[in-house]
């Protein structure tokens, strides 16, 4: 028994740790693509999505900080900003202010944070029953 709880908390650990690379990833190629918007659209969405991929990156670091019982609510303000990003990624792209390839990589790079969030929170909710 306790051999399963030492694997499902490395596991655990791996999954918050790849979060941090892959959001790191995601920023940066976000960056490049927000610096290519037509320059009003920069300032508006552009600046809109940045806030939101710095907060997704400081609640992703909070996790690593704080104590179990609060991580669940801060695995739903990730999603949430996940989402949220899906939102103004559809947004731009209806607008052609990016093109096809540009979002379907940034729908990649959110998709795979979610997977990874999934996990998190199937485990979470697992352990919270005990």
């Amino acid at each position: 028994m306790k051999n399963e709880e030492i694997n499902d908390k490395r596991e655990t650990e791996k999954n918050r740790l790849q979060l941090i690379p892959k959001c790191e990833e995601y920023i940066q190629y976000s960056i490049e693509m927000i610096n290519k918007l037509p320059r009003i659209e920069k300032f508006n969405i552009g600046n809109e999505y940045k806030k939101m991929m710095y907060q997704l990156l400081e609640n992703i670091m909070y996790i690593q900080k704080m104590h179990v019982v609060n991580w669940i609510t801060y695995l739903n303000k990730i999603d949430a900003l996940l989402n949220i990003q899906r939102c103004y990624l559809r947004v731009m792209y209806k607008n052609r202010y990016i093109d096809n390839k540009k979002f379907n990589v940034s729908i990649r790079y959110i998709s795979e944070m979610g997977q990874i969030l999934g996990g998190l929170f199937k485990y979470y909710a697992k352990n919270n029953k005990k």
